[in-house]
């Protein structure tokens, strides 16, 4: 087969100081049947406009909600920069918000398995440069989602910036490792209402296959990564893929370290494989708890209650495995009282080192396609759809919440920029929530606050969406 006469651009804005797989996955791809490729990570390094002007097609990765903002503004200049070239966004964002997308000047949408997409993409472009004009949104003849079964090609990480200039792994005061990232599987098997997997995959998950994914890890570890973050959505949707793969890469490089995130439901459900993943040196377990209100759970349609989470979390403790939690702290449901509930939980569980700040005060968003809005009680909430925004908008009925929230989000950024510690941002969260308040915030002092036995390990970049 004669190779792709093609120029292509592939652009990711941001994933969360990671050197991006949904990059390098596709580049391996279009590389091997001879399309010539720049991979371009706007969060490290400037647009190259060169590279702009010589494209036949510009694709943008768009996994998440701040990919997407950012990558917007964008596909504005390029198209002024080079007119004739081909827009495609590909990740999980791209298929909900393709209304908006193709409003803004993007011609094709892939969603899912994206790989095979823009190899079907950049063939249909390829030939003589009269022929590689823009193709009209509408004539768009590869799926916008596709859940395929794929046969991976290790990515190719060739021109992206080295791992030492992305987040690194502290495992210690003062001391940092470089830290790689890849994915042993994408999609997930559960329909949680408010995740962005779900509008995309449905229930499914697809594997990337063991030799593959090994091949990745070896070639960060060369590359000076001694940490591994696995992006899967939830590492036990398949143990039977995900335990062979740790031990395997254990027994051949045992002074590697990785983490791994994992639903609540998972830890208690595949238990007897905790013990395996600290043996094999996963250094913390990412969750995603949410809240401690079984209501909202309940509307989240999280399958795990306070106490399933609370278990697991004793599990792990006992085999010295940090349990990483995240949340959603705002949502139309958060009520000033529950909100306070929610900080006296976290102390009383022993997670103050444990959360990141962030995660105190992150909004719920809800995507076009979230499965919340099945719900009566979410459509009575929302507004309108606020396309600029790609989300539905919504306030809580006390508006005093709503302050809470955003005085908080200012509280974090800047005590993070001045690199305060966990424990003191913690205290000064709770006395902001409590400042309206007749009652003392409860009468656990700071430095009375239950801690993890040891320095918990984290990511330099925090993680959410």
């Amino acid at each position: 087969m004669e190779p792709l006469t093609i120029n292509v651009v592939l652009i990711s804005t941001y994933e969360m100081g990671r050197q991006p797989f949904g990059l390098a996955s596709p580049a391996a791809w279009l590389r091997a049947l001879g399309a010539n490729v720049r991979c371009l990570d706007l969060s490290l390094d400037s647009l190259n406009i060169e590279a702009i002007r010589a494209a036949h097609l510009v694709a943008f990765y768009i996994p998440m909600h701040t990919a997407t903002r950012l990558a917007i503004p964008l596909i504005a200049h390029v198209r002024q920069v080079n007119p004739a070239v081909h827009v495609c966004c590909f990740g999980l964002y791209a298929p909900v918000n393709a209304a908006y997308l193709h409003e803004v000047g993007v011609d094709t949408i892939l969603g899912g398995e994206f790989e095979s997409g823009l190899v079907k993409l950049a063939k249909r472009l390829s030939g003589p440069p009269e022929d590689t004009l823009s193709i009209p949104a509408a004539s768009q003849i590869e799926p916008p989602i596709s859940l395929q079964r794929q046969q991976f090609l290790v990515p190719d990480r060739s021109d992206l910036p080295g791992l030492s200039r992305y987040a690194h792994l502290t495992t210690a005061a003062g001391q940092s490792q470089v830290a790689g990232y890849t994915e042993a599987s994408r999609g997930c098997k559960h329909l949680c209402r408010h995740c962005p997997v779900v509008p995309v995959y449905g229930g499914h998950f697809r594997v990337v296959q063991r030799e593959v994914v090994l091949a990745d890890i070896r070639q960060q570890i060369k590359a000076g990564a001694r940490h591994v973050t696995f992006g899967d959505p939830d590492f036990f949707n398949g143990p039977g893929h995900a335990i062979p793969l740790v031990t395997t890469l254990h027994d051949e490089f045992p002074g590697i370290t990785y983490d791994v995130t994992i639903k609540v439901e998972h830890l208690r459900q595949h238990a007897r494989h905790l013990e395996t993943l600290k043996k094999t040196g996963c250094l913390f377990i990412t969750t995603a708890v949410e809240s401690f209100d079984e209501r909202i759970l309940a509307i989240f349609e999280k399958n795990h209650s306070p106490e399933d989470f609370e278990a697991a979390l004793l599990h792990c403790r006992q085999l010295g495995l940090p349990l990483v939690p995240t949340f959603v702290a705002f949502t139309p449901w958060t009520t000033l009282k529950g909100y306070r509930t929610f900080l006296t939980e976290i102390a009383r569980l022993g997670l103050v080192d444990l959360v990141a700040p962030i995660q105190y005060c992150l909004r719920l968003l809800i995507p076009p396609g979230s499965r919340l809005l099945e719900l009566a009680e979410v459509r009575q909430k929302v507004g309108d759809l606020d396309l600029a925004k790609l989300s539905y908008q919504w306030h809580n009925p006390d508006r005093r919440v709503d302050r809470l929230q955003q005085d908080l989000e200012s509280l974090v950024y800047g005590s993070e920029s001045r690199q305060l510690p966990r424990r003191l941002i913690f205290q000064k969260i709770r006395q902001r929530a409590h400042r309206d308040s007749a009652a003392a915030p409860d009468t656990i002092s700071a430095p009375d606050w239950p801690g993890y036995h040891g320095f918990v390990p984290y990511l330099t970049e925090p993680w959410y969406c």
